[in-house]
């Protein structure tokens, strides 16, 4: 019996607005019934008839008007680099091992968080990264960029057959290579895209730079009616090599891989049969202003003159803070009427009653694809901190 009970409430709390619009259509239709529509105007004097007309005029024009633009995914494609790039561990062991060779210690180090960093045996690295020892130049960090955009862009155009001229928003980002001209200008060019793209260069801002970039296109979708976006998200490690020997500088060289992907957004209604996902929420929580999560990723020079990114140990209690913030924030939007007026109820109990402990939290059996991005494997930082 609670069991059905449970279901039902969940059902008229999720349904309460449907439930009571269609009462007062059932109403007024009981009433029109019983008149004439001419004995219906003869109730109303010629103001309240001018205000009826306006309001069934200007009601759905200021609706529709405010109306937030759906924003559809309409298809991705990701760099699949060749097979001659790859580095199996071994490999990659074999390379550290001969790099590192007069630093034992940082060897030792760099091989424990391989074994533990879950890589798998098809990652890739540049071509000048297989060197030994590797010493790229400019033009090789533009060769990567080239490979893994163009490739990454040529296969979204040949999925959703879009031409380049039709795209209207263009947004890339990558945190360590920033060139001028930039690397939109360089994806511009390159296709002969039209001189009215809206063009963005997102660098710096590191792994959370991918959802920037998604939240930065839907605030553009919402102002710019009829238009198709692409996002381009790579990091370029040719640039990027650490040659030292400080630890928390050395982990970059084991995490990170080759690798890009390119999305076409659209707030078309005439492509959402096409679309793969609708986008419903982005929820961003920024920790700059705390010492801590701001000093967490850091691009540094250390004692010997060697510049490269530090992985602090802070990284860990940042990333679970801005975790809960973002959480605490996108719970609202995602979870059902019947959930949150259970904790709500709960949350008042418990402050009535002075109860002590952890509130009811809530739980829901509604699907939602929900999108997370932490900047490094906890895991993998917390087996530094043992090291």
């Amino acid at each position: 019996m609670f069991k059905y009970a449970k279901e039902a409430y969940y059902y008229l709390s999720n349904n309460v607005h449907k439930l009571l619009l269609i009462t007062l259509v059932i109403a007024i239709s009981i009433q029109a019934f019983k008149e004439s529509p001419y004995q219906l105007l003869n109730h109303l004097s010629l103001i309240q008839k001018l205000v009826f007309t306006f309001l069934i005029i200007s009601v759905p024009t200021f609706y529709f008007l405010n109306k937030p633009r759906t924003v559809y995914l309409i298809d991705f494609a990701c760099f699949k680099p060749s097979f001659t790039l790859r580095v199996p561990t071994a490999a990659g062991l074999e390379h550290g091992r001969i790099i590192l060779a007069s630093r034992p210690e940082s060897f030792t180090f760099v091989r424990k968080m391989l074994e533990r960093s879950g890589l798998g045996e098809e990652t890739c690295v540049p071509q000048k990264l297989h060197y030994l020892p590797p010493n790229p130049n400019m033009m090789d960090v533009r060769d990567e960029a080239h490979l893994v955009i163009f490739s990454a862009m040529d296969s979204l155009f040949q999925q959703t057959g879009i031409s380049p001229k039709e795209i209207d928003i263009l947004i890339v980002n990558c945190s360590l290579f920033a060139p001028t001209p930039s690397i939109s200008a360089m994806v511009v060019n390159k296709y002969k895209m039209n001189h009215n793209i809206k063009s963005y260069n997102l660098s710096g801002m590191g792994c959370s730079a991918g959802l920037i970039s998604i939240d930065l296109a839907k605030n553009l979708l919402q102002v710019h009616p009829e238009s198709n976006a692409v996002l381009i998200s790579t990091e370029i490690l040719t640039t990027s090599p650490y040659k030292g020997t400080e630890r928390s500088m050395l982990l970059p060289n084991v995490l990170f891989r080759m690798g890009g992907a390119a999305i076409l957004l659209t707030n078309k209604r005439s492509q959402r049969k096409l679309a793969k996902f609708k986008l419903l929420h982005v929820v961003r929580t920024h920790k700059g202003s705390e010492d801590k999560s701001y000093r967490c990723v850091s691009q540094e020079e250390d004692a010997e003159g060697h510049v490269g990114i530090a992985l602090n140990l802070d990284l860990i209690a940042a990333a679970e803070d801005a975790l809960k913030s973002n959480i605490s924030t996108i719970a609202p939007l995602v979870l059902p009427v019947s959930e949150k007026l259970l904790f709500a109820l709960n949350l008042l109990e418990r402050n009535s009653l002075s109860l002590i402990g952890n509130p009811t939290l809530p739980t829901s059996k509604r699907r939602s694809i929900i999108f997370v991005y932490m900047q490094v494997d906890v895991l993998l930082l917390t087996s530094l901190r043992r090291i």
